[in-house]
């Protein structure tokens, strides 16, 4: 968890399958191969992760304001 990747913040409940796992999924017409992070804290830290991503954006926006500011 300690990467920076935005891929790490927004997939971390879900598993990700292999190829064959995603090919075997188009047939998957139930759910039947879904499976998710369900640990104790997952959802802790799934919140804790949308929180960053929000920060993030934050940031890279009043980046831009001031960015456009200072060139004004």
């Amino acid at each position: 968890m300690s990467s920076n990747r935005p891929d790490d913040l927004t997939t971390f409940l879900f598993a990700r399958p292999s190829a064959l796992e995603g090919i075997a999924r188009l047939a998957d017409f139930f759910g039947a191969l879904d499976e998710y992070n369900r640990s104790a804290n997952a959802d802790a830290i799934a919140i804790r992760n949308d929180w960053r991503a929000i920060g993030r954006d934050i940031e890279n926006a009043s980046r831009h304001v001031m960015g456009q500011r200072a060139g004004t």
